[in-house]
């Protein structure tokens, strides 16, 4: 099973970012999908879930109204729509699978992580 993350890079604030998720191995079209980033000295945070179908998503409230997290499941790939970022964005990207179909925002509800993708943001 493998989570591969791409899609990050650096941007000047108020730019935009598409990170994807590709999902190989099985199917994770009856789990829910998270977005996790680790900043600088900082520890993992949560950014992000969907549910298994895609009908409830919800963020933390430093990236709500910026950032939007899809999901397609015939491709097995969850995607996060980054817009207006900011410095304090810069972090490392992780995309993870959850143990079960119900959202979940903190790291033991997910079993599967992928590698991380860095996302640099500069003023």
């Amino acid at each position: 099973v493998q989570l591969q993350a791409s899609g990050g890079g650096s941007v000047q604030a108020g730019g935009s970012l598409r990170l994807s998720c590709a999902a190989s191995g099985r199917t994770f079209s009856n789990n829910a999908m998270g977005w996790f980033r680790r900043g600088p000295g900082s520890e993992r945070e949560f950014v992000a879930a969907i549910s298994w179908r895609g009908g409830t998503r919800y963020y933390a409230e430093p990236v709500k109204g910026r950032f939007t997290i899809s999901r397609d499941s015939a491709k097995n790939t969850l995607y996060l729509q980054m817009n207006s970022l900011k410095p304090e964005d810069t972090a490392i990207y992780y995309c993870a699978c959850a143990r079960s179909s119900a959202i979940a925002s903190t790291g033991d509800q997910y079993h599967y992580w992928g590698q991380g993708t860095q996302v640099t943001v500069s003023s």
